[in-house]
């Protein structure tokens, strides 16, 4: 990779218009006030930033489940998944990943498989990070069939100050795992309910990759992990 990749990554489509609208808001702020003006570039970097959609080295051996989304891991608990879906009504371990707002914010499919449902529900917008989150805030959730017919669902979940979930997706589309599949704007959460039986093989406070993090494995009988802090 060279220096200047370090620090600069594209920019996923969707964040255009935005930095556009940053940048005309700074220029006119300059020409006002320009000290004004300089916080509008500020924030008009920090826009392209948050919309930034850099290339993710995925796994690819079968079985491997990866994070969705960049972000700590939240929550890690039982929970039904969203009956919007027709899975069934079933406690599966949740795990949830928190973004805030200097994440980068593109979505990415945890395994490969078949997305059988989408389903879009309005809601609140309390803070991601809460678990109330995930019943009473807007949401966008996703069903997806792996080839040995067992089902992930995965949730996008609007924010305190989030207002728009985006999804690339469709019912019916195959999907690898790590492709990109949509975004949430301006801070949120997104959640996996692994299949019945399957450990998770991360922890509370625990960093997350989008489309790199493995966060469990669907072939193996290994138990969940325990962490040291330091």
């Amino acid at each position: 990779m060279k220096m200047h990749e370090t620090f600069i990554k594209p920019m996923h489509p969707e964040g255009r218009k935005f930095v556009g609208i940053f940048a005309v808001i700074a220029l006119v702020l300059y020409m006002l006030v320009p000290f004004l003006g300089l916080v509008g570039l500020a924030l008009t970097v920090w826009c392209y930033y948050f919309f930034r959609d850099p290339v993710r080295a995925t796994p690819t051996r079968d079985g491997l489940l990866v994070s969705p989304a960049d972000g700590v891991i939240s929550l890690i608990e039982k929970a039904v998944p969203p009956a919007e879906l027709g899975m069934p009504d079933e406690a599966l371990t949740r795990v949830s990943v928190f973004m805030n707002v200097f994440n980068c914010h593109v979505n990415r499919a945890p395994i490969a498989g078949e997305i059988n449902a989408i389903s879009y529900r309005p809601g609140k917008f309390f803070n991601a990070s809460l678990d109330k989150a995930s019943v009473d805030n807007e949401r966008n959730s996703l069903a997806i069939t792996m080839a040995d017919g067992r089902q992930i669902a995965v949730v996008q979940i609007a924010g305190l100050v989030a207002r728009r979930i985006v999804c690339f997706a469709a019912e019916g589309d195959s999907i690898q795992t790590g492709e990109r599949f949509g975004l949430i704007r301006f801070g949120s959460r997104l959640d996996v309910y692994l299949p019945d039986g399957v450990a998770p093989l991360v922890n509370l406070g625990q960093t997350m990759v989008a489309g790199e993090t493995v966060i469990a494995d669907l072939v193996s009988d290994e138990t969940a992990r325990s962490v040291r802090a330091d």
